[in-house]
């Protein structure tokens, strides 16, 4: 196994041999991640209209990629020292490959939710898993430098989008496949990344190569983490017992989010855990709610405000602003002098203002400046705020990096995608109701949508609503068709209007966050030994 050595604070070399081949292993891992991803929020609206789903129906489904996440993150950061990166590897090729055939399964309106859901949670379990093996190697490999590389790693994600859109267009619109055609597509990343880790040596991390043991690794995290992560994991757990009719599922579900707290307990003595390491864990839950639940549903949105071509050029335009920024982020921080906190919180206060003037964008130019606005703001988040636990947890390891992935991946799923399918229903259901009671009680949906402890809401009917867009697309559509377009685009907007609270409220907490570091001395990252 090979060890580290010392580098200086301007080599990027790597500790390593092989240090960039793992870290460009480990974005075509994650770039596979991004395909798919991308690949299924553009067929959203063909799983709409074939099994005539709610919105809150596709945003579970669209949960699941990132509630699946949190389970192969954790679990994968936890066993990654013992088992072994490679291993861990094969075990997510084998699950991307899986996924494929249990969301290939989906034939009707009957068995289709549950196929889908499914696939969905096996493909974001293999995402996960890969994430942990990615996300502490880089951190491990280059030390001194953790937030530009870990930019860079996470470039391949908007990356990923940007190829997965234009191949969902290529495959769908140019060539007139399905929608498994088009969501095939991602298996080829996906073999280049199980290519390129192949026959590779891996290093330890900084935490495991001093023998810490889990006890040890954990204690940063303690009672104070393992309550935030078992909060998200007890709601998950809940939703996903109760679809296999269990008694009460909700109770279940708690019990065994207080379980794992009272082992998290046993494991580090009752360590308390840092209260600086739980405010980023709760600042990531709005990370992954605000910029992975809308990216799961921006193209669906501005598809729904211009027309469905713009809302994938509007996909790739942010996308494709994340990616090449991602690359700066060495610059920012040597040339321009910011601090990882400095650029979360300029970030945050860039997304909101982005999501604030989206919401009023009625002009395709408009909407390039308030997304690109958006994406301004959103692209350092992730890798940024995994580099500041890789900077002041070296004693955590994988572990931290990986808990706090999960947490934002769950959050995700939980919150950010069926937060904004719900807020979609019931904006436009209350724009149609205000606008023609009678039209509404016509167009309402069967099924109503319920997020947390909001009033439940009857949306406007899937179907009707997929053929009054079709209608305008045809040049031929009834008074009606309009009002219930001209509802379903009220709704979007007010989703993002009321989106744009979540990065305004980041923004608080990391000027908090560079207050405390004032405080403190500035910040700096933090030797294992000085983590005690």
């Amino acid at each position: 196994m090979t060890t580290q050595t010392n580098i200086s604070k301007n080599d990027d070399t790597g500790t390593v041999p092989n240090a960039y081949r793992l870290l460009w292993a480990g974005f075509m891992a994650i770039l596979a991640a991004g395909v798919g991803f991308a690949l299924r929020g553009g067929i959203f609206g063909a799983w709409k209209s074939e099994f005539n789903f709610t919105d809150m129906q596709l945003g579970a489904i669209g949960g699941a990629g990132f509630t699946g996440f949190c389970f192969g993150i954790i679990i994968g950061g936890v066993i990654v020292d013992k088992l072994g990166y490679g291993k861990l590897v094969a075990l997510a090729l084998l699950g991307h490959v899986l996924s494929a055939f249990v969301t290939f399964g989906a034939s009707t309106p009957d068995n289709a939710y549950n196929f889908l859901y499914a696939g969905m949670f096996i493909f974001a379990y293999a995402n996960g898993t890969l994430e942990a093996v990615a996300n502490p190697l880089v951190a491990t490999v280059f030390p001194k430098q953790r937030m530009h590389y870990l930019n860079i790693l996470h470039a391949s994600w908007p990356l990923g989008m940007v190829v997965g859109a234009l191949a969902s267009y290529v495959l769908g619109t140019v060539m007139g496949l399905g929608w498994k055609g088009q969501l095939a597509f991602y298996l080829v990343p996906t073999v280049a990344y199980a290519v390129m880790f192949m026959g590779q040596s891996f290093p330890k991390s900084e935490a495991a190569e001093k023998g810490a043991s889990l006890g040890e690794m954990f204690k940063d995290v303690g009672i104070l983490g393992a309550v935030v992560a078992s909060y998200l994991l007890a709601i998950f757990l809940g939703d996903v017992l109760g679809k296999f009719g269990i008694p009460n599922p909700g109770t279940v579900g708690w019990a065994i989010g207080g379980a794992l707290v009272i082992l998290v307990g046993l494991i580090t003595r009752f360590s308390v855990g840092s209260v600086l390491l739980f405010v980023l864990f709760l600042t990531h839950a709005l990370v992954g709610a605000v910029e992975l639940g809308t990216d799961g549903w921006i193209e669906s949105i501005t598809g729904n405000l211009f027309t469905a071509d713009q809302g994938k050029t509007l996909f790739i335009w942010t996308s494709a602003i994340m990616f090449g920024l991602r690359f700066c982020a060495h610059f920012i921080e040597t040339r321009l002098g910011l601090t990882p906190i400095s650029l979360l919180l300029i970030s945050a206060l860039l997304a909101s203002l982005g999501l604030t003037l989206a919401s009023g964008m009625q002009t395709f130019s408009i909407a390039l400046v308030a997304l690109g606005i958006y994406a301004l703001g959103k692209t350092f988040f992730w890798p940024t705020m995994l580099a500041v636990v890789g900077d002041r947890f070296p004693r955590s390891g994988a572990v931290a990096m990986s808990i706090m992935g999960g947490i934002g991946m769950l959050s995700a799923g939980l919150l950010g995608g069926p937060g904004l399918g719900y807020s979609k229903d019931r904006f436009a259901a209350e724009a149609l109701k205000e606008k023609s009671p009678a039209l509404y009680d016509q167009a309402k949906s069967d099924k109503t949508s319920q997020f947390l402890f909001l009033s439940s809401v009857t949306p406007i009917d899937g179907k009707k609503l997929e053929e009054s867009k079709k209608a305008i697309k045809d040049g031929s559509p009834t008074d009606d068709q309009k009002s219930i377009v001209e509802a379903n685009q009220a709704g979007d907007r007010a989703t993002l209007k009321a989106d744009s609270f979540i990065p305004l409220s980041m923004a608080a907490i990391y000027l908090l966050l560079l207050m405390y570091f004032k405080t403190i001395g500035g910040y700096r990252p933090l030797k294992i030994e000085e983590a005690h």
